[in-house]
């Protein structure tokens, strides 16, 4: 559905699907042979712990600028690469480019809530996406020069997540633009997503929580510590969720998050029992875990 004026192509990676995926991207692939180039796994590379988008798709790309737009989500706005590509073009400076995004629950088309940090088209300081984390910008949104990742650094090749220390990345490389436009829709409560995947098992939260402390502490050194106390906060909200995820209320108690316990009051001990012993309960309250973070 997207109207440009320049060209584009569609790089698809199937991961071994069972559900018949590969059938429709075949017959898209018969169509628009010029536009839909795929990638057909017959084992799942994900599960061998590859980064698909890192591994497979960007290498391949072509194209002056990326835009993602993973499995489970979709863009709303036919002129949506034009209006990013736009000022981009008109922008060289700019390493990433940004709208408001729609989330939706499985099918339902309507909005449980958006990804929507600003009320207006701005420019978005580096801090804002230190202290954000992946939520403060719809993955799906972004669209970023190719040539900003021909060598990503450490930090992102081994974090546990790609949106986290891809905003992080690009936005030490330029200058991120903000449209205060909702232009793509991101799906939650999708069976068998990662994010699904991850909410089901402790042991991932507890191991996806450690790997991103240990990315943000490697962000920090590769800034040379010139955004510390932004990620001396963002370690703090890690650390609080990660407490979170393996259900110790003694640590909580430790002075060094006293003012902050003080704030939240029993709500974040209310958390870590239910993920402790009602993990299907906290499953359903974790669209609301962005309070935690909205009041430290």
């Amino acid at each position: 559905m997207q109207e440009t004026d320049f060209d584009y192509e569609v790089l698809i990676h199937d991961d071994a699907s069972t559900d018949g995926t590969a059938d429709i991207i075949r017959e898209y692939e018969s169509r628009y042979p010029d536009i839909i180039k795929p990638i057909y796994q017959t084992e799942n590379q994900y599960s061998k712990g590859l980064r698909i988008g890192t591994v497979y798709n960007l290498p391949r790309a072509q194209g002056k600028y990326i835009a993602i737009c993973e499995g489970d989500d979709y863009w709303l706005d036919p002129l949506k690469l034009q209006k990013q590509i736009d000022y981009m073009e008109d922008h060289p400076e700019c390493s990433m480019c940004a709208h408001a995004v729609k989330v939706v629950k499985d099918d339902n088309q309507a909005a449980v809530r958006f990804i929507k940090p600003y009320n207006e088209n701005c420019e978005v300081p580096v801090e804002d996406i230190i202290t954000g984390g992946g939520g403060f910008i719809g993955i799906n949104s972004i669209v970023y020069p190719r040539e900003c990742m021909v060598s990503p650094p450490d930090f992102f090749l081994r974090a546990p997540v790609g949106d986290v220390p891809l905003q992080l990345y690009l936005a030490t490389q330029g200058r991120v633009y903000y449209l205060n436009e909702v232009m793509s829709a991101y799906r939650i409560g999708v069976a068998g997503s990662w994010t699904s995947r991850v909410a089901s098992s402790r042991e991932k939260q507890i191991a996806l929580r450690t790997g991103l402390i240990e990315m943000t502490d490697e962000f920090d050194k590769y800034t040379g510590y010139k955004y510390y106390d932004m990620v001396a906060r963002r370690q703090f909200e890690n650390e609080i969720l990660l407490l979170i995820a393996a259900g110790d209320v003694q640590l909580l108690k430790q002075d060094k998050y006293r003012k902050h316990r003080d704030r939240l009051g029993l709500y974040i001990f209310l958390l870590i029992y239910l993920n402790k012993y009602f993990p299907s309960l906290y499953d359903k309250l974790r669209v609301y875990k962005k309070f935690i973070t909205s009041k430290i």
